[in-house]
């Protein structure tokens, strides 16, 4: 829950009335040669290949690929460019986490913004709780409601996963052969690839917290 007695206000929100900002960030981890190093050992396991199998295509010892995945050594450029040739990975995915700043959005509750997808044409009220952008996983989180003009809708298909609390009401939510009742309380977690979506509205007006989740990247890669 945000503390609002604390939180900076922005002089003026943004046109779209979601506020993105970049704010510093207060964490204190690893240092930077222990981030390099997690980031290689992940691409090199992503890969499927050994230690000494990487360090013959990039050129180096089996031993320098051991001390630049435990962080001992910061590698060269150059190095790195070889590591990521071999990988077949950009050589920025080694540094995506040394940042001196992190994400944020924050839309304070008297500014959310209704959009239009594809439910609104049923009489499915969607608000914009945030959104965040040039992240390598995509977060959509939606308050939706249904009143006495919508429609059931159970036919939604998408990319990635999707989390459902529901707020208030009662409904019955299909995905793929499954009927689930949701009442106040109740959640879902699925893979949205399968049809789903409201198939009886039982007590209207209902809400629920919708939250989809997918990658931004191509699914050849992370």
């Amino acid at each position: 829950m945000t503390d609002r007695s604390t939180d900076p206000v922005p002089g003026a929100l943004a046109e779209r009335e979601v506020l993105s900002v970049l704010e510093p960030s207060t964490e204190r981890g690893d240092d930077d040669k222990s981030l390099i190093g997690n980031e290689v050992r992940f691409w090199r396991k992503e890969r499927s290949l050994t230690g000494s199998k990487l360090a013959k295509l990039s050129d180096i010892t089996p031993g320098m690929l051991t001390k630049i995945e435990q962080g001992k050594v910061a590698p060269s450029i150059q190095t790195l460019l070889s590591i990521s040739n071999a990988l077949n990975v950009p050589i920025s995915m080694f540094f995506h986490r040394i940042e001196k700043s992190r994400y944020v959005s924050f839309v304070p509750a008297d500014k959310r913004m209704q959009v239009d997808k594809r439910g609104t044409r049923a009489g499915h009220l969607y608000e914009m709780l945030g959104h965040n952008t040039g992240q390598s996983i995509a977060i959509e989180p939606f308050f939706v409601t249904y009143d006495q003009d919508s429609e059931p809708f159970s036919t939604f298909q998408e990319e990635g996963y999707k989390f459902i609390y529901m707020v208030s009401g009662h409904i019955v939510y299909r995905h793929g052969a499954r009927y689930f009742p949701l009442h106040a309380g109740d959640s879902l977690i699925f893979d949205a690839m399968a049809p789903h979506g409201p198939a009886e509205l039982k007590e209207l007006p209902s809400t629920l917290l919708s939250v989809a989740v997918s990658s931004r990247y191509d699914p050849g890669l992370r």
